[in-house]
């Protein structure tokens, strides 16, 4: 298990720009895949980005070209870069972590409590 806290979530304009960070607990971050999902209300749980263990990353082809996952493994930390935000963005964000991954989207099974963003026109 390791524990994962967002933060970075607040209001923007839109065309603005955040970075989004989560900190993980575990010693054994480098072993773990990672992912930022986002839930508006009313609407479904869905992945935004995720990056694997050696980097390797995909994304919604909803926010292809604004959002940017990275990893800093000497801190524990998973970061979502987003730029050129837009209203339809708004949503509670997710850090998701699981151990070992073999691409695509597996399952994750270790969850922070969210960072809320808000886009205004």
């Amino acid at each position: 298990q390791v524990q994962l806290v967002e933060s970075g979530g607040r209001s923007v304009q839109a065309g603005g720009a955040l970075r989004l960070s989560c900190v993980a607990s575990a010693s054994t971050y480098r072993f773990y895949c990672m992912a930022w999902f986002r839930q508006a209300p009313g609407k479904e749980r869905e992945g935004v980005a995720n990056i694997d263990t050696v980097g390797a990353t995909n994304y919604a082809n909803s926010v292809k070209g604004r959002f940017t996952i990275s990893r800093d493994n000497a801190k524990n930390t998973l970061y979502l870069q987003m730029n050129n935000l837009k209203p339809e963005d708004t949503a509670m964000y997710y850090c998701a972590a699981t151990f070992g991954c073999r691409g695509g989207w597996p399952n994750y099974n270790n969850w922070g409590q969210g960072t809320q963003v808000t886009v205004s026109s």
